[in-house]
């Protein structure tokens, strides 16, 4: 389970990986010199290696030295941004978002969700369906302007088991406007996986931070 704490394991891992890149990038120099010196050991006196190559090759261990230490410090920085996203992130334990998504969590008998309207529509109908798919309740919105919309479902009467689903309809002149649909869910933890921040929300279910769309 995802929790809102840093590892502290982190930094000591980051410190060995850091140590084993190192460590690494010694043993291509060493054997770069090795080759450098035997070549240079081996060379025909008649015809030996001028400045310019020596100071060529040496050019080249340099840059490649140097990108792999540009590339360690890239990777320890974004470590680091992505440990500093998960404790500001932990403020969001306990709050609701909005994702994309058609699940309506019922709650005291409301249900909340959301739609974003790509356009202005004359109607905005919300059907309210079963797990099975039956459509269980239906209401109209009326006319919305483009943008993101919100609504409350009366869910006392709703006697089917398992979470419902909605479905919107939204028209101009009678032709469909495109729109979204938006679930409110609880985040319940907060956590990092393969660099990147994560939510893990109130069903279980573990998402990106990027998924979510508006914080409640």
């Amino acid at each position: 389970m995802l929790t809102s704490s840093v590892n502290p394991a982190a930094s000591s891992t980051s410190t060995a990986a850091s140590g084993t890149s190192k460590s690494n990038m010694d043993e291509a120099q060493d054997r770069f010199l090795k080759l450098l010196v035997a070549q240079l050991n081996n060379q025909d006196p008649m015809n030996p290696m001028d400045n310019a190559q020596m100071t060529s090759q040496m050019a080249q261990i340099n840059t490649v030295t140097g990108i792999q230490q540009v590339n360690d410090t890239l990777k320890n920085m974004a470590e680091q941004f992505t440990a500093m996203q998960v404790l500001q992130g932990s403020n969001l334990v306990g709050h609701n978002v909005l994702m994309e998504g058609n699940k309506l969590t019922i709650t005291d008998g409301k249900a909340s969700g959301a739609v974003n309207l790509a356009a202005r529509a004359e109607s905005v109908k919300v059907d309210v369906m079963s797990p099975g798919g039956q459509v269980v309740d239906s209401f109209n919105l009326g006319a919305l302007d483009a943008g993101q919309h919100g609504f409350t479902w009366d869910a006392s009467s709703y006697t089917y088991g398992g979470t419902p689903t909605f479905k919107i309809t939204a028209t101009l002149g009678g032709k469909p406007i495109e729109n979204t649909a938006l679930s409110v869910a609880t985040v319940q933890a907060v956590g990092s996986s393969n660099g990147a921040m994560t939510v893990q929300l109130h069903d279980g279910t573990s998402v990106p931070y990027s998924a979510i769309k508006t914080i409640l």
